[in-house]
């Protein structure tokens, strides 16, 4: 029987999706969730299992082409998998196995221990290894429980490409005629050596589906919104002082590192309690004040940037806070955060200052109406008590929409935040 594969339904705000890599070709037998094909939308990267084990008989898109919901990707022949033959008597049927069947040897038998703790591939490391020709001995799996993640493919790549020497400076040659237009990956950007380094070099690559939307997300934010960015400088030394003294029974008790982003989403969530307009958006001609504080953390992907979104803030504690920031940096990692991950949000925090960034004025997350961010933390000379003294500091700023929100609110907001840094045992005891 002919098996469909269809695009899943996709949320009202991605329209349609595009066919970013098969994992299969036609006359390929595959297996039940077994990955057959990822869509790239404008947010996330979807990944299609099979819905059946069989042969894949027919494919119906392909890579690049443009896709909607329900639309058939391709299609699973299941009868192939089970075969066609009448069943045959089991005298027959244990002499067919028996001649068909190879001989094992005992040194080719594998532990079930050893089958259990093989690690697991992401479908995008998976590509890379086959680009590269790679297999799964000489990769070291990073991710949860060992599984092979893109990065831990690329640095391997990194690491090879290094250990090549040079090739010999080529002869410059007369081009008449543009070779044709190729569709390159990052990574084989990033791998790839110039043959020649007087050679002057140009390469066009298409935007992706989520760099396209960043883009086009960004541009809306500057031209439909009256974005004004405030600073402020935090002590970093009372948060600091906390983490060194709670850190070792931190991870001992919670299986988490006590980071900074936690203190940073406590005490934006308290600020936002005490100005509302900073937690609110705009909708046509109204205001819409949200009562629920879902905070989005600017995350750094294979593909882009994207927020994830941490729900009802308010209501969590810094170590499922802690859990919460790990678990969807791994996932942002893995390219597998969903569409829900990144769905929606009332104000977003972006820390550049992992990069090293000590000033920056972030842009809009539409339709939220501010956004801030965190820098690098750099011992500088500060006046105390009449006293020159050496301290972290880091600069902070907010950026906002002024239709909305007034210089005074914005101000006192990044005021509120910097206080409850420089004492953060107010934010345990809610004061």
């Amino acid at each position: 029987m002919s098996v469909e594969i269809k695009v899943p339904v996709l949320p009202e705000s991605v329209a349609d999706a595009v066919v970013a890599s098969w994992y299969k070709k036609a006359g390929d037998s595959v297996q039940q969730d077994e990955t057959l094909v990822d869509l790239e939308t404008d947010k996330v990267i979807l990944e299609v299992p099979a819905i059946r084990s069989g042969v894949l008989k027919e494919i119906r898109f392909e890579v690049g082409e443009t896709v909607t919901a329900n639309q058939v990707l391709a299609v699973i022949d299941d009868t192939a998998a089970a075969g066609s033959q009448a069943p045959a008597s089991k005298d027959t049927a244990e002499a067919v196995v028996k001649a068909s069947k190879p001989a094992v040897t005992p040194e080719e038998i594998v532990p079930v221990e050893q089958i259990k703790d093989t690690p697991s591939v992401s479908p995008s490391a998976r590509k890379l290894m086959a680009e590269h020709g790679l297999d799964l001995a000489s990769v070291h799996g990073s991710g949860k429980g060992g599984r092979v993640l893109k990065q831990d493919v690329a640095d391997v790549v990194d690491r090879s490409d290094s250990a090549v020497p040079a090739p010999p400076r080529a002869t410059p040659q007369v081009v008449t005629t543009p070779p044709p237009a190729q569709t390159i990956s990052p990574a084989q950007l990033k791998t790839e050596t110039p043959a020649d380094p007087g050679e002057r070099i140009e390469k066009r690559v298409p935007m992706t589906r989520l760099r396209a939307r960043i883009a086009e997300r960004l541009l809306q934010a500057q031209s439909s919104a009256a974005i004004l960015t405030t600073f402020n400088e935090v002590n970093m030394q009372p948060v600091m002082d906390l983490r060194a003294r709670y850190k070792d029974r931190f991870e001992k008790t919670f299986g988490v590192r006590l980071g900074f982003m936690s203190f940073f989403i406590k005490a934006s969530v308290e600020a936002l309690k005490k100005f509302p307009a900073v937690n609110a958006s705009i909708d046509d001609t109204d205001i819409v004040y949200h009562g629920f504080f879902d905070v989005g953390i600017a995350v750094s992907g294979p593909n882009g940037l994207v927020v994830p979104i941490i729900r009802d803030a308010d209501q969590m504690s810094i170590a499922e806070l802690e859990q919460a920031i790990v678990a969807f940096a791994d996932k942002a990692k893995n390219n597998s955060l969903s569409i829900e991950d990144i769905t929606g949000g009332t104000f977003t925090i972006t820390n550049g200052g992992v990069f090293g960034s000590m000033l920056s004025t972030p842009i809009l997350n539409p339709p939220q109406s501010a956004i801030l961010g965190m820098h690098n933390i750099k011992q500088r000379a500060m006046v105390v008590d009449g006293n020159i003294v050496a301290l972290p500091m880091m600069y902070l700023a907010l950026s906002y929409d002024h239709r909305i929100i007034d210089g005074r609110e914005a101000v006192q907001f990044l005021v509120t935040i910097r206080d409850l840094l420089e004492d953060p045992s107010r934010m345990i005891l809610g004061l």
